[in-house]
């Protein structure tokens, strides 16, 4: 029986006995295969069927492999084809080449380096296929116009998205303050199969714990003092659309164990009452807390972090992406511009510079707030730095904010447990970030805090 995802080759070569022989030893190997005596038959199949490669010989009488090779890449460019060729027609071969053929195959054949050359170029034009399918799929079926970057960061992140938001899976969310999480899972939705549906958010950090239980899972009249009716929980509302859990890291251990289950079983009951309500919601959780840590120390439970983490998206600080700062402070200053009917042109050059040099300790939010209150102030055509807030009119080349003090009479280890420090100090504490900075693996890190005791 043919397997019907075999990749299918074409053989052309007008020696019967070398296509038997090709096709004998290539059929073991798993190919489908199909055969043409001479270029005009070539062409034709060419023209009615599709291949995933052509092995094309040079040397035939009806039409040459030079001629069938033009007429095939008019058919279909995107084909590869490899050309079997004497030592003496190596210029020839070259000549194929430049007309688009992939690479060239010397008679008497080497099966091994047939075998290799094959996968190689199939390989090749597998990962050309997929990087087209992504590009086309990032520019029109993806609509992530209301995030803006450009950064390498950024574009990988959109990569992430552009693979993730279809599916179905869980997602998690992760980053500082104010990198704009809830602007991501909004950007999942809309590009997701739900997107029709409900989009229910939750702030797990705003509710004290016996209000969020009722928050996501809703209640009986009677269940407490103060239900007075039946009300719907976040997650019936969100019934076949998506609900996203805000600063998951701040719920309690007793909530998780009823999200898990709600992860796990669809199921789960409103508080005070005992009827098994089935829903069927895609969950994406946000947070700003370092989640492993929280695992370690026993304050979220591991399989509920398993569960959330299929796909984890890693928002990036501005502070490493500051290639974007312009576009976001242009973005920002149009948007608040037209909201006050304000008549302001642009950034200066000295105003752009300190924006780059600050630190951002609260990522994008804060850098919208600066530019809302820049707007605000300023009188001229342009923001200068007068119009920023105190922090960015101090701001000059010798701000030592995150510096290392390194002089002569530090040992190594000293000023290794120094820059340890300051890493973990930029990253608010988060292990697995400050890891990534410092170019080392996450247990590599806690290994070095337990040696300069700094656990």
């Amino acid at each position: 029986m043919k397997d019907k995802n075999a990749k299918r080759i074409l053989i052309v070569d007008d020696d019967d006995n070398h296509r038997l022989m090709l096709k004998a030893t290539l059929s073991a190997d798993g190919y489908q295969i199909f055969e043409a005596a001479d270029g005009d038959e070539a062409v034709r199949k060419v023209e009615q069927n599709f291949f995933d490669l052509i092995m094309l010989d040079l040397k035939m009488e009806n039409m040459g492999g030079i001629e069938a090779l033009k007429r095939i890449k008019q058919i279909s460019p995107a084909i590869p084809v490899l050309i079997m060729t004497a030592y003496a027609s190596i210029q020839t071969a070259v000549e194929a080449l430049k007309l688009g053929a992939f690479d060239y195959l010397l008679k008497p054949l080497d099966m091994d380096q047939v075998r290799h050359t094959l996968e190689k170029t199939l390989d090749y034009q597998k990962l050309i296929i997929e990087n087209k399918t992504l590009k086309e799929r990032l520019s029109m079926e993806f609509d992530f116009s209301n995030i803006i970057g450009n950064s390498k960061r950024m574009r990988e992140l959109f990569e992430v998205l552009a693979l993730a938001a279809p599916s179905d899976t869980t997602i998690l969310i992760l980053g500082e303050s104010g990198t704009g999480k809830e602007l991501i899972a909004n950007a999942i939705h809309q590009n997701s199969p739900r997107v029709d549906k409900p989009f229910i958010k939750v702030n797990c950090a705003a509710l004290p714990e016996n209000l969020l239980e009722s928050e996501l899972f809703g209640h009986e009249k009677g269940a407490f003092t103060g239900a007075i009716a039946r009300r719907q929980g976040r997650f019936e509302q969100a019934h076949d659309g998506t609900l996203f859990l805000d600063e998951i890291g701040d719920m309690s251990l007793a909530t998780q164990a009823k999200i898990l289950r709600v992860l796990q079983e669809n199921e789960f009951e409103r508080v005070g009452g005992n009827k098994t309500i089935k829903v069927d919601v895609r969950i994406i959780a946000a947070t700003n807390k370092d989640l492993e840590r929280a695992v370690e120390e026993g304050a979220f439970r591991k399989d509920l972090f398993y569960r959330l983490s299929v796909v984890p998206v890693l928002l990036p600080p501005l502070r490493e992406r500051k290639k974007d700062i312009p576009l976001l402070a242009e973005h920002f200053l149009k948007k608040y511009a037209e909201k006050n009917q304000r008549l302001i042109q642009g950034f200066a050059p000295e105003a752009v510079d300190v924006l780059m040099r600050y630190h951002w300790p609260g990522n994008v939010r804060e850098l919208e707030n600066c530019v809302e209150r820049a707007v605000i102030l300023c009188r001229e055509q342009f923001i200068t730095p007068n119009e920023l807030p105190i922090a960015f009119q101090t701001l000059n080349e010798t701000d030592e904010s995150g510096k290392i003090d390194v002089s002569t009479g530090f040992t190594l280890q000293e000023v290794e447990k120094e820059l340890i420090l300051k890493t973990l100090e930029q990253t608010n504490g988060n292990r697995t970030r400050a890891a990534e900075i410092l170019g080392i693996t996450r247990q590599t890190l806690l290994n070095k805090l337990k040696e300069y005791k700094l656990q």
